[in-house]
């Protein structure tokens, strides 16, 4: 990239990604304008006042923005702010961490989105890679800010989990391997449509060498990509195939290993696998690798894991599937291992998504549902018999109370969690710590 020495920039929301971006600024000798629309952002105490060219906080001054050569936006402020539209029409350069991380990057990168299943699969590729010798490093969405992991010594390859928001303002990132793992209904309170969003989301496949999409989900298929590969359960080549008597993943048209030889359980991380596959092997990794990962993976917290069971009734916790999609793939890939019912915990905050998306997998697949929050009454309405709580451990309760030998108790809320909780983590936690308390 040409110097940033004499350019005027601005960083814009100075949350994680915000405040590495400062970080890897002033390394370069930048002193960058700092503003943020929060009067209290939380660790702006970390960026000596001395250091930069100023800090604004509170309302976004447009005039002074206006005055930037370049904006690094956080992902979780809109680029349709009025202030940030006024800025770029009177010239100002608009950009985000990744896309500076691009510009600065030599090493190869693997780029994982999705609405759902992304830091499962972000997480496998890492370690599939590892396995093989590979240095790698998972980033982004994820948790490390692209700009943070840059400054890491001795990577062979970043694995980046990259959200909607984060494409918004990337051009210039090339990858080894790119792929959209599915589109459902999500962050429609901040994107015009579903087309917006998965145009979005379709922004992962500029320059890369090759786009691994979903042959079950149209949206996932690359608009423009030289190569591309579609991968389904039932495919030849990459899915589940019969292998001595046992159902194996089959990746490259060849037998890997048995499922049941996997840490991870259920239909939707079977696909997840065979898609970190592929993105692994892309990126280097050897089958022994791939192996190796699949035999030892640890679950990510919060999503699918298994909290209790007692008196044969499974807990599970879900609490990371903040959209419906997550909550149907939850539920498909989790009720054919489910002898009993399935009791199902959900609501939230919908985020503008329409969740009588939710019905007819609620009549044919769960048997019992119990809502919360501020969106549980409109979920409730679709299905008879439902049960409106108004606390997660009342949730917990209740569901104690019906549950039977068989049955399988899943907190998978298909909404956000900030209408009761800090986090969906903390949503997650407390429907652990309830559990414990009541049934064990």
């Amino acid at each position: 990239m040409q110097s940033l020495a004499k350019k005027r920039i601005a960083v814009v929301g100075l949350g994680l990604s915000g405040l590495a971006t400062v970080r890897f600024l002033l390394s370069k000798g930048i002193k960058p304008v700092l503003m943020d629309s929060r009067s209290k952002p939380a660790g702006i105490e970390q960026i000596a006042a001395e250091k930069v060219d100023g800090i604004y906080l509170g309302e976004l001054d447009a005039n002074r923005l206006a005055k930037m050569d370049i904006i690094v936006l956080s992902p979780g402020l809109s680029p349709t702010h009025p202030a940030i539209r006024f800025a770029v029409a009177q010239g100002a350069m608009l950009m985000g961490d990744v896309e500076l991380f691009a510009r600065f990057n030599s090493k190869a990168v693997v780029a994982i989105t999705g609405s759902n299943g992304k830091s499962t699969v972000t997480m496998l590729v890492e370690a599939m890679l590892k396995c093989s010798g590979i240095k790698a490093l998972a980033a982004g969405n994820i948790g490390l800010p692209v700009l943070d992991a840059l400054a890491q010594p001795d990577i062979d390859v970043f694995v980046l989990e990259l959200s909607s928001f984060q494409l918004d303002t990337t051009n210039s990132l090339h990858s080894v391997a790119a792929c959209i793992l599915n589109i459902s209904a999500d962050h429609l309170d901040r994107y015009a449509g579903m087309a917006a969003y998965a145009a979005s989301k379709q922004r992962v496949y500029q320059h890369t060498q090759l786009a691994v999409f979903n042959l079950d989900d149209a949206a996932t298929t690359p608009e423009q990509a030289e190569h591309t590969l579609g991968i389904k359960l039932a495919d030849s080549d990459y899915g589940i195939a019969e292998h001595n008597g046992q159902r194996w993943l089959k990746v490259a048209g060849e037998p890997l290993l048995p499922v049941n030889d996997m840490t991870l359980f259920g239909a939707h991380n079977e696909f997840n696998a065979l898609v970190a596959c592929a993105l692994a092997l892309a990126a280097g990794a050897s089958r022994e690798g791939l192996v190796s990962a699949l035999q030892q993976f640890v679950s990510l917290p919060h999503r699918c894991s298994l909290v209790a069971e007692k008196h044969a009734v499974r807990w599970i916790n879900d609490s990371k599937a903040t959209n419906i999609g997550a909550t149907l793939a939850a539920i498909a890939g989790l009720r054919p291992g489910v002898s009993g019912k399935l009791i199902l915990i959900a609501g939230g905050d919908a985020k503008g998504a329409d969740v009588r998306e939710l019905s007819s997998v609620l009549q044919r697949d769960v048997q019992q549902l119990i809502t919360l929050g501020q969106d549980g009454p409109a979920i409730a309405a679709l299905k008879a018999g439902s049960i409106q709580v108004k606390s997660l451990q009342e949730a917990v309760k209740v569901a104690a109370k019906l549950a039977a030998p068989g049955d399988m108790v899943l907190l998978s809320p298909a909404c956000a969690s900030l209408d009761m909780f800090k986090s969906y983590a903390d949503r997650g936690e407390q429907f652990a710590a309830a559990v414990k308390a009541e049934v064990l």
